[in-house]
This record gives structure tokens, C-alpha cells and sequence, in this order.
């Protein structure tokens, strides 16, 4: 009895005895100084992660701005450059303005002026109807028939309301009784968009 007590009470002093309890606090506290020990190696990806996105999001940015600045360029605001259809569409109305406008004949002057106030305007159906009164003269004088074909055509610049182009034409002259008589002519043609359509608002010779 006595020894079964005195063990009994040796195993509950050595349960209550603070060195014992110092050992399991050492054994325990092993793994979590681990546990601290690696949480920063655990946290690097994560900032890792967060600086990789900061980098992308501000060089997106910065991509992005160099674009928008790019494309605000004069240069890629030339829509002549960029705009196939729109520039097809300049080209074509004003390749057919100006055939209809000097073409005429001695018995037609009439229906060239009043295509004359369908294309042009500004100062260029200013400086036309000045000069047309000439050309009916001549042309029933000398019965003269001008017609005139737009052999090529360029747009050098187009916004979304103006256009400035470089024509090349060959107009045939005849005179009753004479043969014909071909010449080319290079002009310089600013037109405006104006109610859906292409009006020419200035015509000039190189």
C-alpha cells in the first residue's frame, strides 16, 4: 500500500512539478517559433503577387496613354489614311462634280451652270459664276464643246467635314469644223460635307 501510494504520489508531484511543465512548454513552443519563422516565407508570394499586379495595372496605363497619344497624332487623324469607304466616297463625288461642271456644249451651258449649283459652293461657285458667262459666249460663238474626264484623283487629307485633293483631268476640245484637241490639267480641290454630301468650296491650279 505504501508503495503503490508513494508511486501514486510521486507520478501527481511530478504531474504539478513546473520544470515538467517548462519541458512540455519547450516541446510545444518548437513548432510554433516554426510556425512564426516561416509566415513571412507564407507572405512573399502574396506580395509578390500584389507588386506583379501594381506593375501591370501601371504599365497598362502607360500603354494606353502612349496609344491615345498615337492616335491623336495628326497623322492618324488623316482619315484618308485610315477610312477607305469615306475616302471612296469624297473621291467619287468630286471626280463627278467637276465632269459635270466643265463639260458642256453650245446648245447645253444651261444645264452646266445648273449642275454648277448642285456641287459647288463658297468661293468656288463665286469665282464660277463669274467666269461661266465667258465660256457661253465662246462657246456659242465658236460652237465649242469641252468634255472633261477625271483621269485620277487623290484625297490628301480628310477630316470628318473636309476634304483636300489633288485631281488630275483630260478635257477634249472641239471646235465645228476642226479636229479635236486633248489637254490635262492638274487642280487642287477642297470640298465640305455639308447635309450628307460633298459640296467643292474652292478650286485652284499647280
Amino acid at each position: 500500500m505504501n508503495s503503490t501510494t508513494t508511486d501514486t504520489d510521486l507520478e501527481a508531484e511530478h504531474a504539478g512539478v513546473p520544470g515538467h511543465r517548462k519541458t512540455e512548454t519547450a516541446d510545444t513552443a518548437e513548432p510554433v517559433a516554426k510556425e512564426e519563422g516561416d509566415a513571412p516565407r507564407r507572405r512573399w508570394p502574396r506580395v509578390l503577387g500584389v507588386l506583379l499586379t501594381v506593375a501591370l495595372t501601371a504599365t497598362g496605363a502607360a500603354l494606353y496613354a502612349e496609344g491615345s497619344r498615337l492616335r491623336d497624332t495628326p497623322a492618324t487623324a488623316n482619315l484618308a489614311l485610315t477610312d477607305a469607304e469615306a475616302t471612296a466616297r469624297v473621291t467619287g463625288d468630286v471626280s463627278s462634280a467637276l465632269g459635270k461642271i466643265f463639260s458642256y456644249g453650245p446648245g447645253a451651258t444651261a444645264v452646266t451652270r445648273a449642275a454648277a449649283k448642285e456641287v459647288l459652293a463658297g468661293k468656288a461657285l463665286q469665282q464660277y459664276a463669274a467666269l461661266f458667262g465667258q465660256v457661253e459666249r465662246q462657246s456659242t460663238d465658236q460652237k465649242l464643246t469641252l468634255t472633261t474626264e477625271v483621269v485620277r484623283a487623290g484625297v490628301t487629307r480628310l477630316t470628318g467635314s473636309s476634304a483636300h485633293l489633288l485631281v488630275f483631268l483630260d478635257q477634249v476640245y472641239e471646235r465645228r469644223g476642226r479636229a479635236p484637241t486633248t489637254a490635262s490639267a492638274q487642280l487642287t480641290v477642297t470640298a465640305e460635307l455639308r447635309d450628307g454630301r460633298w459640296w467643292i468650296v474652292e478650286i485652284g491650279s499647280t
